[in-house]
């Protein structure tokens, strides 16, 4: 039985990014993906598996590419997504075709998760520091809390070249978080003020806030809230329903404030950066050559 596995959320549409797949877009010097860095820093980190959640369609791509590099590093698997995997309401959404968000991701994987577990983005860089202050929470045994989410500062998530959705979250004063407020289409204004939109509401936001850039740490008992809070989704929707998503924040927030659930907040050094929009690419390229003249990754990465 692995000790820790990531698993990596890679089944996204990424209908912002033009035609081509996000997630297979070459940015290390030596066509490296951001997937292969969050792979290097987590096995760095104590993680000995990975799990990949894709779509059919894409599998055989991504096999070719990240999927062959990484399976000669650590155990490698792979749990598909589609519209139609649902713990109810079976059958009474013909017409959608769209995934139902990163909750339904991940309970697509609850047969293959026996262990403590990480999530992160395939799109998105986390950093080695993060990874470490994950893996350090997975295996411990003394930890105060069942859950755990990286936390960084707001004004390091933003992009210059559009809109972005974040998990605003809100701590007590043992570090646990109180809220996870997903806010969309959080952008800084002319006038350099950052603002979102949560629920329909407008939502002043600080540079200093701590966002969750969907990376989070859970113990397999987490699995069964997780069922619950996506089927609670479900069942409040008409059959017609296109686009409506749960996200894993949207169920971590349900279950704090409904059943005590107690997430402890990991602020971390690192900084991180994305690819969300094609214009994001060329400086997500220049950051990664950065971070190799410091001598933070070797190039080739994996030697």
């Amino acid at each position: 039985m692995a000790k820790m596995t990531l698993v990596v959320l890679a089944a996204g549409m990424g209908t912002r990014f033009g035609t081509r797949i996000k997630q297979l877009e070459p940015l290390g010097p030596d066509g490296e993906l951001l997937i292969d860095y969050s792979v290097y820093d987590a096995i760095r980190a104590g993680f000995d598996r990975v799990l990949f959640i894709i779509r059919r369609d894409i599998e055989e791509l991504f096999r070719s590419t990240i999927g062959a590099r990484v399976e000669k590093r650590i155990a490698t698997d792979y749990v598909f997504q589609s519209p139609d995997q649902l713990p109810c309401r079976g059958g009474d959404f013909p017409g959608r075709t769209k995934p139902w968000g990163t909750a339904q991701a991940l309970w697509c994987c609850r047969e293959a998760l026996h262990e403590p577990f990480a999530i992160v983005n395939a799109d998105d860089f986390y950093g080695r520091d993060a990874f470490l202050r994950l893996g350090g929470f997975l295996s411990s045994t003394s930890a105060a809390a069942e859950a755990c989410s990286v936390g960084f500062m707001l004004k390091n998530t933003l992009s210059d070249f559009g809109t972005v959705n974040r998990g605003v979250c809100k701590t007590d004063p043992r570090g646990l978080l109180t809220s996870v407020e997903e806010t969309k289409k959080i952008a800084r204004g002319a006038d350099g003020v950052i603002s979102g939109d949560h629920c329909g509401e407008l939502r002043i936001l600080g540079e200093e806030d701590t966002v969750s850039m969907s990376m989070w740490g859970f113990g397999v008992e987490f699995l069964p809230r997780l069922e619950r809070q996506l089927s609670a989704f479900l069942e409040k929707l008409p059959d017609d329903e296109p686009k409506a998503e749960l996200t894993i924040a949207d169920a971590v927030d349900a279950e704090i404030n409904g059943s005590g659930f107690r997430v402890q907040n990991l602020t971390t050094d690192s900084r991180w950066f994305g690819v969300t929009y094609e214009a994001d690419v060329d400086s997500a390229r220049d950051t990664l050559r950065n971070s190799i003249n410091a001598r933070v990754y070797p190039s080739p990465l994996w030697g």
